[in-house]
């Protein structure tokens, strides 16, 4: 039961960061040096990021988690797949943030990685997504989760793609599309590159999650 009372302590501090780091983005609030803005946005309109996204995803989780390893502390109720199965997806979730940041947008920006972890942003692409995975790989190890469920990681990865190019869609001009609604810099070449772009996506997130699947593993 110590791994339980580990996974429920980092379960908890995932919920108060998420929360705390959200309420910096959404207020504006700076406590961290400004390189420039970048991947955020107040208010309601930080909601347009799969980074905020998933890390709030991964924080309901890990909330429904919490109420779940009481109990299984307490009566010794296991927990079911499909809290699992949500366990898998929040934390493939954050794990597409993770990387994405740091092979790919951290390099193209203007001041590096450094830009990106400041901030809000340092627990949204950094602290969140690290804590999320080592929590469910060391801590919650099940053997509930088969090969064939790897699969629904890609859900959330799914769900905002479909926003995501429906908006680059309605803000198409001439075939490009702005900056201004490509934040991710994903079609900067033509709007014919999510031919590409969204496969290859998909392709890592399933690596992802199977990654994770396979270290959760008993």
């Amino acid at each position: 039961m110590k791994k339980i009372k580990i996974a429920l302590f980092l379960n908890t501090l995932i919920v108060i960061l998420t929360i705390i780091s959200s309420i910096i983005m959404f207020t504006g609030f700076k406590f961290m040096y400004d390189y420039e803005l970048v991947l955020e946005s107040n208010k309601i309109s930080m909601f347009k990021f799969f980074t905020v996204d998933s890390n709030m995803l991964m924080g309901l989780v890990s909330l429904i988690f919490i109420v779940k390893e009481v109990e299984l502390l307490k009566n010794k109720k296991q927990i079911e797949k499909k809290y699992y199965l949500l366990k898998l997806m929040s934390t493939t979730a954050v794990g597409l943030t993770f990387l994405v940041v740091f092979a790919y947008l951290g390099p193209l920006t203007k001041y590096g990685i450094k830009a990106m972890i400041t901030n809000s942003n340092l627990f949204f692409h950094l602290i969140i997504p690290v804590i999320s995975i080592l929590n469910f790989i060391l801590f919650e190890k099940t053997d509930e989760l088969n090969l064939k469920d790897v699969k629904y990681g890609i859900i959330p990865t799914f769900i905002y793609s479909i926003f995501y190019i429906t908006n680059i869609v309605i803000h198409m001009e001439n075939g490009k599309v702005s900056t201004v609604y490509d934040w991710y810099w994903f079609v900067q070449n033509g709007v014919w590159t999510t031919i590409i772009v969204v496969p290859v996506i998909f392709g890592i997130t399933y690596l992802i999650s199977l990654i994770i699947w396979k270290l959760n593993r008993k």
